[in-house]
């Protein structure tokens, strides 16, 4: 089975579409599936506004039914709601294409940080917006359960559970991974922008040492205003793996996640999570001994200092790439029948001729 991938979100961006995207297509072959991407790389591109690490593509229609008649797919997913995603979603409808999307991203939530308008304006027209792109989709896939329910109450149709998983191999406990900094070892890992609330964790008054992983454009201006926090940038593979393990608590200050691979990651690495009580870690934690989740984050951070690494460990290797890749292609297989079933009728009448 081909899948092609429509993404906004691709390379050198790091986040956790990329990640996720990139770790379900390297677990799709021995699931029987490739998958191929249309990403902003094929196409010309501008610098975002306000974000100009992040590039929007410069693409028509017609550039994507190239790209379509070309590879041929077996089945379409739309990764997200930028002008890749509705150059592909138009190109779909025009020529009655099933397709599958995913929501990975909570724009109304980082609206309002960034906009301030009344909540019509920055929340109200945003889902409906998000619920018109969504809507043709034979599959709206959602990381937790909460988002899940979140999405069919707000008039989503179609919604599909697809769950995270962890490299448990490259995040893993490391006993000579070391920081040069005072003890304790106060973590966060991520982009470094207003709507990930970084600021709530550097203002915290706690011992040794808060230490900040990623890149963004806010973080000129943290780096000024917390001259006591460690910015460390962007860091990759098994040099971001060591500094997690390196860390005493994983610090999660984010409102806004509909998941946080990070959190996966940290526990992995045997680092317990202190958060505040949003969707995203009591949906992956949960009641789970390996992390604290409270409105005090201070208290939370102090709290997670006596949470058992091992366990932290423990609870992470539930969480697969295997597991989430089965789950997508299975959304995907379904709501891409119509699609397999014409290509197979073509291949028949193409053979018979």
């Amino acid at each position: 089975m081909k899948i092609l991938i429509a993404t906004d979100a691709w390379h050198p961006q790091v986040n956790g579409v990329v990640r996720t995207l990139g770790q379900v297509a390297r677990e799709a072959p021995a699931l029987g599936a490739e998958i191929q991407f249309l990403a902003p790389g094929e196409f010309r591109t501008v610098p975002m506004p306000s974000y100009p690490e992040i590039r929007l593509s410069l693409v028509s229609p017609g550039m994507i039914e190239r790209r379509l008649d070309a590879i041929s797919p077996d089945a379409i997913h739309i990764a997200t709601e930028g002008p890749l995603g509705h150059a592909m979603r138009r190109v779909c409808l025009r020529r009655g294409l099933p397709f599958t999307t995913s929501f990975h991203t909570r724009f109304p939530d980082y609206i309002a940080e960034r906009v301030p308008l009344a909540s019509r304006w920055s929340s109200d027209l945003t889902w409906a917006w998000l619920r018109r792109f969504h809507a043709p989709a034979t599959a709206v896939m959602a990381a937790t359960p909460t988002l899940t329910q979140e999405l069919a109450g707000r008039r989503f149709r179609n919604v599909k559970l697809w769950t995270r998983g962890v490299d448990a191999e490259l995040f893993c406990p490391r006993e000579d991974a070391t920081l040069d900094l005072p003890r304790p070892i106060f973590l966060t890992v991520g982009r470094v922008a207003v709507e990930k609330n970084i600021d709530a964790f550097l203002a915290l008054d706690l011992p040794g040492t808060k230490v900040v992983v990623g890149d963004g454009p806010a973080r000129a201006s943290l780096a000024r205003q917390y001259p006591d926090a460690v910015f460390l940038g962007a860091r990759h593979g098994a040099a971001l793996a060591e500094v997690y393990a390196a860390a005493d608590v994983f610090v999660f200050p984010s409102r806004t996640d509909t998941f946080g691979l990070v959190l996966l990651e940290a526990l992995a690495s045997g680092v317990p999570v202190a958060a505040f009580p949003a969707d995203a870690p009591r949906d992956v934690i949960g009641a789970a001994p390996v992390g604290v989740l409270d409105d005090d984050l201070r208290r939370a951070c102090l709290g997670a200092l006596d949470c058992s690494r091992d366990a932290a460990r423990e609870f992470a290797l539930k969480m697969t790439w295997t597991e989430s890749a089965r789950l997508f292609l299975q959304h995907v297989r379904e709501g891409n029948t119509p699609l397999r079933k014409k290509r197979a009728r073509r291949l028949r009448r193409s053979v018979a001729a």
